[in-house]
């Protein structure tokens, strides 16, 4: 099976691997015109140095090309890398033989539009985020689902979270764990400048537009942490299911193995 993948190898003819897929995931560039692969592996080493192509950054490269994605954990946390780097070479043999599961991951389409315009068109498979900028104060940011108005936020930010990314920004702002088959989203305030303001889950067929008061102040979009642009007043975030998912290739663990490894549920 041909495989995106550099372990071990000092071959010079990959050292732009990392290149072309942040290239992918900027220009939207066709996975087939560049890597002709069946699956991705985000990891990259050399003789020399390693390089690491973010799972979340891979998702958004090859996702719409249906490209499976393994993705190996070199850190300590990652809930989407949960193949340990002492298991690579095991895993890879049950790719190979074919008896490596794959999960669909719901991903987030997300606009930004401006003046009726659409300025930026990006896909998450984690999450969408507007905060403020690191001086500024509150910002406002009215709430529509459907294009019915729910309420209006004075907070740090405002998250949109897939089921995948619920276990990331959401959940550190106190956001609540979703199964990655629930087919739904959250839409989680960063420290809201109110007691009465909590996450709220809405089905994934909801279309989530965040109308942005900004004032004189500035706010930043965020998709995924890795893609950032500055959100002027009056502008508007819509966000809804994207027409692809996500193919993840998964250890034989099931999410709950995850959650008690990763957030040592149970342990004191």
């Amino acid at each position: 099976m041909p495989l995106l993948s550099c372990c071990d190898v000092a071959d010079a003819t990959w050292y732009n691997v990392s290149s072309a897929m942040n290239s992918l995931a900027t220009d939207a560039v066709a996975i087939s015109e560049l890597l002709p692969f069946e699956m991705v592996l985000p990891v990259v080493r050399s003789s020399t140095s390693t390089e690491i192509v973010a799972p979340l950054s891979a998702a958004r490269a090859v996702a719409h090309e249906g490209v499976p994605i393994l993705a190996v954990n070199l850190g300590s946390l990652g809930f989407l890398t949960e193949v340990p780097l002492s298991e690579l070479y095991l895993t890879l043999e049950a790719v190979d033989q074919g008896q490596c599961p794959t999960e669909q991951r719901a991903v987030l389409d997300c606009q930004l539009m401006r003046n009726a315009e659409c300025i930026s068109h990006h896909f998450a498979l984690n999450d969408v985020v507007v905060n403020k900028s690191a001086i500024s104060r509150l910002v406002e940011f009215d709430l529509y689902i459907d294009g019915n108005f729910v309420f209006q936020y004075k907070a740090d930010g405002v998250i949109i979270a897939t089921p995948t990314g619920s276990t990331a920004y959401s959940l550190a702002a106190g956001g609540p764990v979703l199964m990655p088959s629930v087919e739904a989203f959250v839409v989680t305030p960063v420290c809201p400048h109110s007691l009465t303001h909590r996450p709220l889950v809405v089905t994934e067929k909801s279309q989530i537009e965040l109308r942005v008061e900004t004032g004189e102040e500035q706010a930043f979009l965020s998709i995924d942490g890795q893609v950032g642009l500055p959100v002027q007043q009056g502008d508007r975030v819509l966000c809804q299911r994207a027409t692809h998912k996500v193919k993840l290739m998964r250890a034989r663990r099931t999410f709950f193995d995850v959650l008690r490894n990763k957030l040592k549920w149970g342990e004191r």
